[in-house]
């Protein structure tokens, strides 16, 4: 009698047998869920690697770094408002966690007209959001802040300011995007039998660009 079991295949193929055999990953975490995780982790590196060396310059320079309430400060009446813009674009992005919140709650509340609603306004405090991150960046550009060098101190203060916001700012732009898909797929019905899982793992992309913000908001406008 022949035996018919199966030898477990090695190397990259066993791996590959190993993640396809089941939709779930994880004891108890779906796919979906499972992989935003990971996604999420990754870019927290990034971020991290960022940051890091964010904090490197900044304490290694031996120009003066640039004043952020002279810098990043509006006009308004003739007075200038130190961190103004920036202190609305952070209200701005905190309070779409709470309407990704709360689209998350009615999803799962089989409520799919209101989760969509609420997705969709989460998608325009994004667009808020990256409107007036284009006007800080197009002012600082005419007050003369290159990527290799400003006016208003330290040469590396634009390099490392563009590049993290800019990334930022482009994650914002992906979420707002991802965002209008599941709303637009939402209302067509297409997760009417799978449930709307969907709106948690959209929230979570959405949530962790709001808490990157935290970081930024931390590091470049109140140090």
């Amino acid at each position: 009698m022949s035996n018919t079991s199966e030898v477990p295949r090695e190397g990259m193929e066993g791996f590959v047998d190993d993640w396809a055999s089941d939709k779930e990953a994880f004891r108890g975490v779906s796919w979906g869920k499972s992989m935003m995780w990971i996604f999420l982790l990754s870019d927290t590196f990034i971020f991290s690697c960022f940051l890091i060396g964010y904090l490197a310059v900044r304490t290694t320079t031996v120009v003066p770094w640039p004043n952020a309430s002279e810098v990043f400060a509006l006009t308004v009446a003739g007075e200038h408002v130190p961190l103004l813009l920036i202190a609305i674009m952070t209200f701005v992005l905190i309070t779409s966690s709470g309407t990704m919140a709360m689209a998350v709650n009615c999803g799962y509340a089989r409520k799919p007209k209101a989760a969509a609603a609420l997705m969709i306004v989460t998608a325009l405090f994004g667009v808020m959001f990256v409107g007036m991150q284009v006007y800080e960046w197009s002012k600082l550009i005419e007050d003369g802040v290159r990527p290799w060098g400003n006016p208003f101190g330290a040469p590396q203060f634009g390099s490392i300011f563009f590049m993290v916001t800019g990334f930022h700012g482009f994650h914002v732009s992906i979420g707002v995007i991802y965002l209008l898909i599941v709303a637009y797929k939402i209302l067509r019905g297409d997760y009417e039998e799978r449930g709307y899982e969907i709106v948690e793992i959209t929230g979570l992309y959405w949530h962790f660009v709001d808490l990157v913000w935290v970081f930024i908001f931390a590091f470049f406008y109140l140090w």
